[in-house]
Order: structure tokens, then sequence, then C-alpha cells
């Protein structure tokens, strides 16, 4: 069963990083699509650049929908694995799944160069989701209250991490689940 997927991401590079190298790093997601380069990686829809390396910005941008199959996920992890010592900084990855009976489920990944950065972004990214959805009802003020309890969680989280009270492996990338919303770009 083939599925359509959309994967979008503008993922900070490196200085000193070369196409080759963003290249290798994206292989298995090469690999999947049959692909020898970037400018292989089209995307279905006609206005979506597809996948590109901006040299000049340090950018690696990623708007791209594809037909994928079952293998596709491990091909993308694999991928943003590899490209994780190359990232400047962490980057959410924005990836939906639109099913053939017209549901969406909606991933949201994170690739970087350390697990703590990773945390950092998805620290970042909920703070920043929240705060847009609290600040339809409350203030700002009240809004700042959840903030700060969802940042003690945070940092206890990765305290508990780091003493290795649960196991997290050092990576690259991390997947989060998020409510489904509509790609409007």
């Amino acid at each position: 069963m083939r599925l359509e997927v959309h994967v979008h991401a503008d993922i900070p590079i490196l200085e000193g990083v070369s196409r080759k190298q963003i290249e290798q790093a994206l292989a298995p997601w090469l690999e999947y699509l049959d692909a020898e380069a970037l400018a292989d990686l089209k995307s279905l829809e006609a206005d979506e650049p597809g996948v590109r390396f901006d040299e000049k910005e340090l950018l690696l941008l990623v708007c791209w929908t594809g037909e994928i199959g079952r293998s596709f996920y491990a091909a993308l992890d694999a991928s943003l694995e590899n490209l994780g010592p190359y990232c400047y900084e962490a980057a959410e990855v924005d990836l939906t799944l639109y099913q053939e009976n017209g549901d969406q489920e909606a991933k949201l990944l994170f690739v970087g160069p350390t697990a703590q950065s990773i945390h950092e972004a998805q620290r970042r990214c909920m703070i920043e989701d929240l705060s847009a959805l609290l600040e339809r009802q409350f203030d700002k003020e009240k809004s700042a209250e959840v903030a700060t309890l969802v940042n003690q969680l945070f940092d206890r989280d990765w305290k508990e991490k780091s003493s290795g009270v649960k196991p997290h492996p050092e990576r690259a990338f991390e997947y989060v689940t998020r409510p489904s919303r509509k790609n409007l770009h």
C-alpha cells in the first residue's frame, strides 16, 4: 500500500559542509527514491521546491511531497541521524502522512547536532505551541505561568535523561507525535 507524505523543514547547516556531504548523509532517502542527488528529489506538488541545499544561506530546505511505502520511515530516520552532525542547531521536521481515507497523521521530528540541542528545540516548540494556544483565551502573563511549568518539566526530563534514570541513546534526531494540523503553505 502506497501513501502520500509531506516533509517540511528549514535545517541550518554548519559552515564548511558541502553539498556532497549533505547528499551522503541523505543517502538512505535518496536510495529509497532511486535518486542520485538532491536535485532529483522533486515533489509531487509542482509548487513545492523539493529538497535543496542553499549554500549561501547554509540551509537545507525541505518542502517535499511524495508517495511512500513502509520502508520510507527507516530511510528518513537513517538520513536524519546521518544529517545531525552537519546541523548548526537543532530544527523541526514536520511530517504529514495522508491516508487513503482522507485522514492525516502529523509527526514532528527533530534533527540536530546533539541530544541536548534537540531537547532544547523540543522545549522551544512546546512553549511556542502552548503559548499560541493559551493566548487565544488568556493574557500573556497567565500563559507565561504555563511556560514556566513546561520549562520545569523539560529541566527535570533532561536531568533524568542525563543521569541515566531513563535510558536515552545519543541520537541525532527524535520523533514527537503532534496533533494533526493542515499544512497551510
